[in-house]
């Protein structure tokens, strides 16, 4: 399509974005207390949205059918919640990458453009809550209860989707109140709670199980396996095992965030003065596997919502992607590529032993593996050629700053070659580092998958960095007038 056609369609939206409500700034910088109060003040309105349900569904027919989703886009299945921060981050990366490759040509340099783009962000994230929502509403994945509202199947399905979007709006205004008047962004902290709330959860949760009265979290199960007669000490050292691998990963994800190249740098105009450009391995951090989560859960939307019912075999369905057994796949191109069932949903990890090691279950293994990891390194090599990311980028970036590699003249061209020696093969690296983690993590039934795990890491770690920053800021006032 035509840039100028495209940005001409642009102009239309500017009034739009202009009276679009917005959480307006302080007029002064909150005290560090008062932030955090915002920030546990947003967290505990988003937990709460998660307990509410959509008046017309069916709270009782709801199954955690993307529970790996839930913890890596802040949502909970079944309530306001369902869509949790996906338009925010859908949003952001197409417009992201559609600026970086110049499809639209907006200029962010300057603030007119700027508040533009924000608005234009807002708009598309409004505009695709409604249409996640109605994806979850109308494709039977929000169970609709038996009693319709108003006598109309239709009518319920539409009360159940306006709230479901009006629930995605609600995050991405509390968004805008934490990054206003709290400590970090919205979005990160949505998403490290809800990492956090399943691996607390699924690791302490003393709720009862079946008539045994085995509890759900996996230390009290383990101990409850120990003292109880019904128990057996075998069954206890299988409950901790995904445990350990949880905590396996976390150190293997707190090493990888350290891991990184630092190139030397000097001020061309100032000798004597000199700087680091770290090159980090997670050079492209969490967005390839979350880019390649979302294809390969719309391919099983997709699957679900195109499929149609097999005639003499009630509850099954068939499609292009595969056979599915109410919104799960049983077999097929989408049954292949989708994660695999956690292990508590099989009984515990015995069970899911004899099931993996089934020869159609390998190969299940392997190619939702392989599909996951291509994936993973695809989006990471685009995502550096269209966020501003690459060698040429970078190479240029630093030229503006007055900053060239020493023993070499100031030459852009020069310092794009040296960085071509590191940032592709560290971006191709990096994103199978997270793929092959994210896909360790499904087969081993670690607690917040591999990837709830990294980005909550990383984002902990900016978070305490931001907080000793505002801290220091808050005993030494003048010293925030020098750095800002």
């Amino acid at each position: 399509m035509d840039r100028k056609l495209i940005m001409g369609l642009l102009d239309i939206f500017r009034p739009i974005a202009r009276v679009l409500p917005e959480v307006q700034k302080p007029d002064r910088a909150p005290p560090l207390k008062d932030k955090l109060l915002w920030t546990l003040a947003g967290l505990l309105i988003f937990f709460l949205l998660g307990q509410i349900f959509p008046i017309g569904s069916d709270p009782s027919q709801i199954q955690q059918t993307f529970a790996r989703l839930d913890i890596l886009l802040g949502s909970s299945t079944g309530s306001l919640i369902t869509a949790g921060i996906g338009p925010i981050v859908l949003a952001s990366i197409f417009l992201q990458l559609a600026v970086g490759s110049k499809l639209l040509n907006i200029d962010l340099s300057v603030p007119e453009n700027k508040q533009f783009f924000q608005g234009l962000q807002k708009i598309l994230a409004i505009a695709l809550s409604f249409f996640e929502a109605g994806i979850f509403a109308f494709s039977g994945y929000i169970p609709i209860s038996s009693t319709h509202l108003f006598g109309s199947l239709f009518a319920t399905q539409f009360i159940v989707m306006t709230q479901i979007a009006l629930g995605a709006i609600l995050l991405i205004y509390l968004d805008e109140v934490v990054q206003k008047y709290g400590i970090g962004s919205g979005i990160s902290l949505f998403i490290a709670a809800g990492v956090s709330k399943a691996v607390f959860v699924g690791a302490f949760s003393f709720i009862a199980l079946g008539a045994t009265g085995e509890p759900a979290g996996l230390i009290p199960r383990f101990f409850w396996n120990l003292i109880n007669p019904a128990g057996s000490v075998s069954t206890a050292f299988w409950s901790l095992i995904p445990v350990l691998f949880t905590i396996v990963i976390f150190l293997i994800t707190v090493y990888a965030e350290g891991m990184k190249i630092e190139l030397p740098l000097a001020y061309g105009r100032a000798r004597g003065l000199g700087a680091r450009y770290p090159i980090k391995f997670l050079y492209v951090s969490n967005i390839p596997v979350i880019l390649a989560s979302a294809i390969l859960l719309n391919i099983q939307l997709l699957g679900a919502f195109t499929a149609a019912p097999i005639p003499d075999q009630p509850g099954l369905k068939a499609g292009i992607f595969g056979t599915y057994q109410g919104n799960q796949p049983v077999d097929g191109f989408s049954y292949y590529i989708n994660a695999l069932p956690n292990p508590l949903l099989l009984g515990g990890y015995e069970q899911y032993l004899q099931f993996i090691l089934q020869p159609q279950e390998i190969l299940h293994a392997l190619t939702y593996g392989i599909a996951l990891i291509v994936l993973c390194v695809i989006f990471g090599w685009f995502w550096i050629e269209s966020t501003g990311m690459g060698p040429s980028d970078v190479a240029k970036q630093l030229e503006r700053s007055g900053l060239q590699i020493p023993g070499f003249r100031q030459d852009p061209r020069i310092t794009q070659g040296i960085l071509e020696r590191y940032i592709p093969m560290i971006t191709i690296l990096g994103s199978l580092f997270v793929g092959l983690l994210a896909w360790f993590a499904d087969i081993t039934g670690a607690l917040g998958t591999g990837t709830g795990i990294l980005l909550t890491v990383g984002i902990v770690y900016r978070f305490y960095e931001d907080l000793a920053r505002q801290q220091l800021f808050e005993m030494y006032p003048v010293l925030k007038s020098i750095v800002q």
